[in-house]
């Protein structure tokens, strides 16, 4: 095992770790005494992070992990059965929507090191690519706690599976493991669990290396728009962004850089004005 690529040790009060590795930065959901259950700290904290890493220019890809021997448990039992035991249930405001990270314009790669559930698996499916073990565990878990399909799974998941698979871990909320989660593009790779972070790792490397930061924006605005529309719709959006790319600094680099046999060297992406 390389040891160069386990996180580093940080105090265990952090509910969510940060670690730069070159143009990557990598997220580690830190609460492994509970399976990194999700709650409102951890949840603040992780977007608080992907918005440093947003508007960071020296950040070029971003990858999610968790701590321990899970990626996510879903959100704190302890937390649910307040909420049960509550008589007014009005959803307090949040501080931003809890999709947030589908917005994030950078890759977002999640590295799910083993048990993703409910909650846990859609924030996994608000990333642009999952990486995943054979032995990991995936359940949507919802009905199995008397519940809906919560946050918009019931939306990503057809469109990422298809409507009968989709309903079949929605209805059944059972229990699948990392290789069949591959056969049904649930995951997009399979890694031996030494080298599951080091592979994500990776591949943002190359992305953050090879790939136009403004390009790669447009690219993951483009797909989430055409999700909603027609493929003609998609093709004259496509007709209309084509001139500003030809012109863009982008294009010429691209280019050049190609023509000269030589690694890009891509502007980063401008940060985001605050409110």
């Amino acid at each position: 095992m390389d040891t160069s690529l386990s996180p580093i040790i940080q105090e265990p009060s952090d509910t969510v770790l940060a670690e730069k590795r070159g143009p990557v930065q990598i997220l580690t959901l830190n609460r492994p005494d509970r399976l990194n259950a999700w709650n409102d700290t951890l949840e603040a904290r992780y977007f608080e992070l992907l918005d440093e890493a947003e508007n960071a220019p020296d950040v070029r890809a971003i990858v999610v992990t968790g701590a321990g021997r899970g990626f996510c448990a879903g959100a704190d039992m302890e937390d649910l059965q307040q909420i049960s035991n509550r008589t007014d249930l009005t959803v307090p405001p949040r501080p931003r929507p809890r999709e947030f990270p589908l917005s994030v314009r950078k890759p977002l790669i999640a590295a799910v090191n083993g048990a993703a559930a409910g909650l846990g698996l859609v924030e996994a499916l608000y990333c642009d690519l999952r990486f995943t073990t054979p032995e990991a565990k995936f359940t949507t878990a919802f009905v199995r706690r008397g519940l809906i399909a919560e946050y918009g799974i019931a939306w990503l998941l057809p469109r990422l599976i298809g409507r009968s698979r989709a309903l079949d871990l929605l209805l059944s909320g059972r229990v699948i493991r990392g290789e069949e989660a591959y056969a049904m593009g649930l995951v997009d790779r399979i890694c031996s669990p030494e080298n599951l972070l080091g592979e994500a790792v990776a591949y943002a490397t190359e992305l953050a290396n090879f790939c136009s930061p403004n390009s790669m924006s447009l690219v993951k605005s483009q797909v989430n728009r055409a999700m909603h529309a027609d493929f003609a719709t998609a093709v004259a959006e496509a007709e209309d962004l084509m001139p500003a790319s030809f012109t863009h600094p982008d294009a010429t680099e691209g280019v050049t850089s190609y023509l000269e046999r030589r690694p890009p060297e891509f502007a980063p992406l401008h940060p985001i004005a605050a409110d």
